[in-house]
């Protein structure tokens, strides 16, 4: 039953992005002198769980921009495309942008797959991409911002937690991803973190699953009896709906947060929704703002969503959430906004000089920078506990802005990888 009523819950999710997709044509008209604006999210497929309301928080964002007199005068017209969780259709999705619709700045992508596949075309086209999603490093490009994490501003503070006595101890690591490069890359430099740290290799048990994956009856399983030889913690990188079916089977085997905690890069505030939470009271996201934050710029932040959710009619308007991917999204749009007046001008090398240093008052509550170098934002990091009712406990935080690395210094050769991107 449970899984009929699964199923029927993301059918009416691709339907709705089916009738989101569907409306676009409402979208008011703009005069023959706009700036367009691109928005490249999955609004279907399973990475659609996580990127619809990305793609709802550059519209929001739009509106708001437009509201106060647009950018140098000129309305924003957003361009939406679908590139429906394939990753080369981001590619294709992107020349289409670029060179047909003629965008400004392109904001999208979510798993590091599709930033792979748009990489090249933005290099070659020079075009903008704004990237809001935390993600594995390795990468420095001209044309690309990294409003998301580095994995010195997520993952290596969220092993340190879970190793420290207030975060349990931990002594042994399972290391679970969906299986592609953000997974693989973030756990390849835990793992080398771990060694660092003295942690065996036979403490350590990375295991992957493919996009989609829905049974986790046997993974449960083994991390539970790996669980046995010590004190364990699992880092999940686990993308998408598969998120759903694994916190439900966590929940069966009745593997709890004291037990065993499950520390997760991917899952907020959003990914939660329609998961009965109760079970996994207690298990940890780390992620560079959560919803339950309190001060006056969150507080302005949520009600701004709220509002537009209600007014939009948005799936889950009865219960609009905001998400660390969300705040990203919206620091981007309001930086580029904040660049291209600076440089009056959209040029996308004018543009990218204007980013840097660029400053945005953040509902996590700090004033976000972006590097003067780097093209990564200087963020704080935070570690929040599962509440019953879905939202995050923060239990720990940085005392301030972490720089990002973007080259890890736990892969070799890493430390002669200059800290800017270089022109190609």
């Amino acid at each position: 039953m449970q899984q009929k009523v699964n199923s029927r819950r993301f059918a009416l999710k691709a339907l709705t992005a089916a009738v989101a997709l569907s409306t676009l044509t409402a979208f008011p008209a703009y005069a023959a002198d706009t700036i367009k604006v691109g928005i490249l999210h999955s609004l279907s497929g399973t990475m659609a769980i996580s990127e619809t309301v990305l793609k709802d928080t550059v519209l929001m964002a739009i509106d708001e921009i437009n509201a106060k007199g647009g950018v140098m005068g000129k309305m924003l017209e957003p361009v939406v495309v679908d590139p429906a969780s394939n990753w080369p259709l981001f590619a294709e999705k992107t020349k289409q942008l670029l060179g047909q619709d003629k965008v400004a700045v392109i904001f999208g992508c979510w798993t590091s797959v599709s930033r792979k596949s748009v990489l090249p075309v933005v290099e070659e086209m020079n075009g903008l991409l704004f990237y809001p999603v935390q993600y594995e490093g390795e990468e420095l490009s001209k044309n690309v911002f990294y409003t998301g994490a580095a994995p010195n501003q997520q993952a290596i503070p969220a092993v340190d937690y879970l190793m420290s006595k207030e975060g349990g101890g931990a002594k042994r690591w399972v290391l679970l991803g969906t299986d592609y490069v953000y997974p693989r890359t973030t756990n390849k430099i835990l793992r080398a973190y771990l060694k660092s740290k003295g942690v065996k290799d036979t403490d350590i048990d990375e295991k992957y699953t493919p996009f989609g994956h829905s049974d986790y009856q046997t993974i449960v399983a083994d991390v539970k009896k790996f669980s046995a030889g010590g004190k364990t913690a699992v880092v999940s990188t686990i993308n998408g709906d598969s998120n759903v079916p694994f916190y439900k089977e966590l929940g069966n085997a009745g593997l709890k947060a004291k037990d065993v905690p499950v520390v997760a890069f991917s899952v907020g505030e959003e990914e939660l929704r329609g998961v009965d939470t109760k079970p996994l009271v207690g298990h940890l996201a780390a992620w560079n703002y959560f919803m339950s934050i309190k001060n006056p710029d969150n507080t302005a932040f949520i009600k701004k969503w709220s509002d537009y959710a209600k007014a939009k009619k948005l799936p889950g308007a009865d219960k609009p959430l905001t998400n660390d991917p969300m705040e990203a999204t919206y620091i981007g749009i309001n930086m580029w906004k904040q660049a291209v007046e600076k440089a009056k001008s959209t040029d996308t090398d004018k543009v990218i000089a204007a980013m840097a240093g660029q400053t945005f008052k953040a509902p996590s509550g700090i004033l976000s920078k972006m590097d003067e170098k780097n093209h990564h934002l200087h963020k704080s990091v935070f570690i929040g506990e599962v509440k019953a009712d879905g939202q995050f406990n923060v239990v720990w935080k940085t005392p301030g802005p972490v720089k990002a690395k973007p080259w890890s210094p736990y892969i070799e050769g890493n430390d002669k990888k200059p800290d800017e991107p270089v022109a190609k």
